[in-house]
Formats: C-alpha cells, sequence, structure tokens
C-alpha cells in the first residue's frame, strides 16, 4: 500500500496560511469605547495590537446602546480604554456585565478638568477663570493624587483614587507627562453606588466637560495613560510603544502648532455655533467663544425657548457662520440657518471621526477642524492676537511612567 505524502511545498503554503491567524493572536485585544481612542491606541500600539471600537467612526457614543456582543469583545480584551468624565454611561454597566478583569485606562486620568456649568449658550464658560499658561509642561505630580488606589468609585468621578478638584484653574498647564500617578482602576472593584445613572437615563454628565481630546494637549495627557495601559498589558514590547508614544507626541506638538497658526487668524471675538457643547477645550486651548443650542450629550433636544434665546445671542455677538457636528442631526443648524440667514460654513469632527478622509484620524479631525475654522472665519492678515493664551509650549515630555500599581485584578463585582 503506497502512502501519499505531503509535499514540503504544500506544507509550507499550509503553514504561511495560518501564518496571518496566529500573528493575529498573538496581538494585544484592545478594546476602546469609541472611534478617536481607537486610532489613539492604535499609533501607540502600532503591529502589536489589535483594536476593537464599540462605536465606530460618525456614530454618537452619547446615546449608544451596549450589546450582548460588546460584552463578550470586553469579556475578551487584553486592554479596555475608555474616556471617563461620564462620556460613556453605559460603560460601567457593560463592564460589569463583561466580568472584565484585566487593565482599565481611564484615557482623561490626570487631565486640567474644566468645569461644567451648564448650558449657557456659551457666554464664554467662564471656566472658573483659567488662566492657563499653557506651556504644556504636564508635571502632573502635584494634583493631589491620594495614590492609594483603592477604586471604590462611589463618586464616578473616574479619578481613581485622585482628589483632581482643579477648582483654581490656575495651571501653568505643566503637561511634563511625569505620569507617575496614573492610577489605572486595576481592582476593578465597580462599587457604582453614585454614579448618577442609577435610572435608565445614562447621559447624565458629571461637573466636568468630558470632551478633553479637543485640546492636544489633554490629548497627549490621554496617549500617555494609553501607553501605561499597554505596557502593563503587554510589557515584552515596552520599548516599541514608548518610541511609537513619542513619536506620536512630537506629532500632537506640531498639529498644535498648526492649529495655533490657523485659529490665529480668526479674530477673538468670533464666535462659532455647533450642535452640542463639545468644543470648551477647543475654545479654552485655541480661542474662539463656542456656543450650541443644547448641553453636553447630544442626546438633549433644545427647547423652543433655548432656541430663541440662542438667535438673540446670535444677533448680538460676531456670529458670521454655523457648522454643522459629523454625529448629530443636521435639522437643528438648518433652522438656526433659516431663521438668521446665516450660512452652515461645513462640518466639525467632535465626538467621532469620520468613516474616511482626513477626519479619520484624531489629527487628520483636528486639522480639518482647525482649517474649516480658518476658511470660514480667518480674515487675511489678522495675526495680532494669541485668544489671551501664552503658549510657550515648553513640553517637555519625559514619559518617565514608573507606575507602582497594585495590579491585581481582584475585579469583585
Amino acid at each position: 500500500m503506497s502512502i501519499i505524502k505531503p509535499s514540503a511545498a504544500l506544507i509550507g503554503v499550509s503553514a504561511m496560511l495560518a501564518l496571518p491567524a496566529a500573528i493575529a493572536a498573538e496581538r494585544v485585544q484592545v478594546v476602546t469605547s469609541f472611534s478617536i481612542l481607537a486610532d489613539m491606541v492604535e499609533n501607540v500600539g502600532g503591529e502589536h495590537v489589535e483594536v476593537t471600537s464599540l462605536v465606530g467612526p460618525d456614530s454618537d457614543a452619547h446615546v449608544y446602546s451596549p450589546t450582548p456582543r460588546d460584552a463578550r469583545a470586553l469579556a475578551d480584551a487584553d486592554l479596555v480604554v475608555f474616556n471617563g468624565l461620564l462620556f460613556e454611561g453605559w460603560m460601567e454597566r457593560l463592564l460589569d456585565a463583561s466580568d472584565y478583569g484585566g487593565p482599565l485606562v481611564t484615557a482623561t486620568d490626570g487631565i486640567d478638568k474644566l468645569e461644567y456649568h451648564g448650558h449657557d449658550h456659551g457666554h464664554d464658560h467662564d471656566h472658573d477663570d483659567h488662566g492657563h499658561d499653557h506651556g504644556h509642561d504636564h508635571d502632573h505630580d502635584d494634583h493631589g493624587h491620594d495614590h492609594g488606589h483603592d477604586h471604590d468609585h462611589d463618586d464616578h468621578g473616574h479619578d481613581h483614587g485622585h482628589d483632581h478638584d482643579h477648582d483654581d484653574h490656575g495651571h501653568d498647564h505643566g503637561h511634563d507627562h511625569d505620569h507617575d500617578d496614573h492610577g489605572h482602576d486595576h481592582g476593578h472593584d465597580h462599587d457604582h453606588d453614585d454614579h448618577g445613572h442609577g435610572n435608565d437615563h445614562d447621559h447624565v454628565h458629571g461637573d466636568y466637560d468630558p470632551h478633553a481630546w479637543q485640546d492636544l494637549a489633554m490629548g497627549q495627557v490621554y496617549v500617555g495613560n494609553i501607553l501605561e495601559g499597554l505596557i502593563e498589558a503587554d510589557p515584552d514590547n515596552e520599548a516599541a510603544y514608548r518610541e511609537n508614544a513619542e513619536r506620536y507626541i512630537d506629532e500632537m506638538q506640531a498639529m498644535d502648532e498648526e492649529m495655533r497658526r490657523l485659529i490665529g487668524e480668526i479674530p477673538a471675538s468670533t464666535s462659532v455655533i455647533t450642535g452640542h457643547d463639545s468644543f470648551g477645550y477647543f475654545a479654552n486651548a485655541y480661542g474662539l467663544n463656542f456656543l450650541s443650542p443644547v448641553g453636553l450629550s447630544t442626546e438633549a433636544e433644545p427647547s423652543a425657548g433655548d432656541m430663541a434665546r440662542l438667535i438673540d445671542v446670535i444677533r448680538e455677538q460676531n456670529v458670521r457662520a454655523l457648522f454643522h457636528e459629523n454625529m448629530t442631526s443636521p435639522a437643528i443648524i438648518r433652522q438656526l440657518a433659516e431663521e438668521t440667514g446665516l450660512p452652515i460654513a461645513g462640518t466639525l469632527y467632535a465626538d467621532a471621526l469620520a468613516a474616511e478622509g482626513e477626519a479619520s484620524t484624531y489629527l487628520g479631525m483636528m486639522r480639518h477642524n482647525a482649517q474649516t475654522l480658518h476658511d470660514a472665519l480667518a480674515e487675511p492678515g489678522h495675526d495680532d492676537h494669541d485668544h489671551g493664551h501664552d503658549h510657550d509650549h515648553d513640553h517637555d515630555h519625559d514619559h518617565d511612567h514608573d507606575h507602582d500599581h497594585d495590579h491585581s485584578h481582584g475585579h469583585a463585582h
């Protein structure tokens, strides 16, 4: 009886076909809550990560409803990254449902938070006198962090034991990226007793504006937190992650300078109308006054009174154009355009990337927003103001991320 042996060539082909699946299986499986975080993780993780975003491009994380498939994705993940500051009101429920026990990165840990004083149609959103120097040294060693990391989450500010009051906002923005105190929630006790969403309304934002990625200096803090999460999930590739993070932060700094140049040609008195209050950090960092018909969440609907007051503000202030947002209904902006005669000058990207094109990456989105605002509102030769900020950009990115976390992953629900 003859035995047919597979040829060496055939064996080689079979092995090659199996290789991509094996490589994919070896990659760190990262789940992010929405598309902007997914792009950041891909930039830091590079070839070593496979990223799944629960909320995709052009989709609205404010009103998202998790599925059983999402819970399974978390259960299989090596790392989970979400924004925090109540941006994803549904995230805690999903974490509990999935019984996820790995590293958990809250991207906003360590940022200089902007207080949100309720929807007041702009009026400069007095963020408690943010006399920011914007020197961006990121010395987050003095934020009053507790370092106890008991993570009971009873106040759901996702501060992970940190005090983070930042009430005087006289911060120097010393963004030095030393991040020795990110305190990622590695215990996962989830005693979420007081999260503000004990009912069916998940979109109650707290005292702080969660849209911090709209300031590239805060985006750099996000990268520091993501870097630490990746190193914890995959310490063997720490050197690659650090190198990628440094390169990405250099790109962020260059983009920040380009945006300041573009926005600097827009008169500082200019007001901008968008779909919801998502550009507070952008306004604080780069200037301009952003107004919207609704508050922090896209779920809110403006009342007739809100619209009437906003129309009055438009007529009182130097509002010259309206802007759509990619993941909010255009109907409200169209109504304002009809009632005021103002043009709709383009689309801004706030809470989600575009599915394709320039705004399909975080840095591309930031450039797109600045360029769109510039094209609609800039006055040639108008570069004699800095929107009230001292932008020295003394970025001293040490990335000395030596955390002493107790990575016990107890995850007791």
